[in-house]
């Protein structure tokens, strides 16, 4: 059997359109290509958005923020030595963008001003942290992306 040169190309575009289909498909379905919204309650992080930058402004008006230092240990957050650490409450959030089965939540328990995240909870790359504390029932919070 002779194919002509124009049944060729036709054949050509019904391969490179399989080809293409099969990819869109294969992306579309596997849970591997899976890219949702960055977080599940986007909306309702969005709608507590200007509560956030007024616990911003409250950080910025201590004396001396949050300060972290990554050590053998892990990573090591230094609260401010001027206030009581039996007053301290809240949630370290450290948020890994690639995966978010890594993201690692935990209430924040002091000891000396410090709080350590070991260091066999965090792999290498880029981490998000939020730290949203309280004292004395004025509510602060510390943000910072870092490559850890």
């Amino acid at each position: 059997m002779k194919v002509n040169w124009g049944t060729a190309i036709v054949i050509a575009f019904i391969g490179f359109i399989g080809f293409i289909m099969y990819f869109v498909v294969n992306m579309a379905t596997d849970d591997k290509y899976d890219h949702d919204l960055v977080v599940e309650d986007y909306y309702q992080q969005e709608l507590a958005f200007q509560t956030d930058i007024d616990k911003e402004k409250n950080a910025k008006k201590l004396a001396t923020n949050i300060t972290w230092k990554k050590t053998n240990e892990g990573i090591v957050f230094t609260f401010p030595k001027e206030l009581n650490i039996e007053n301290i409450k809240g949630i370290v959030f450290l948020y890994r963008p690639s995966n978010k089965h890594l993201d690692i939540e935990t209430p924040i328990s002091l000891s000396n001003h410090n709080l350590l995240i070991p260091d066999n909870r965090l792999l290498d790359g880029r981490w998000n942290i939020k730290i949203d504390w309280e004292h004395n029932n004025q509510s602060y919070l510390f943000k910072e992306a870092i490559t850890y």
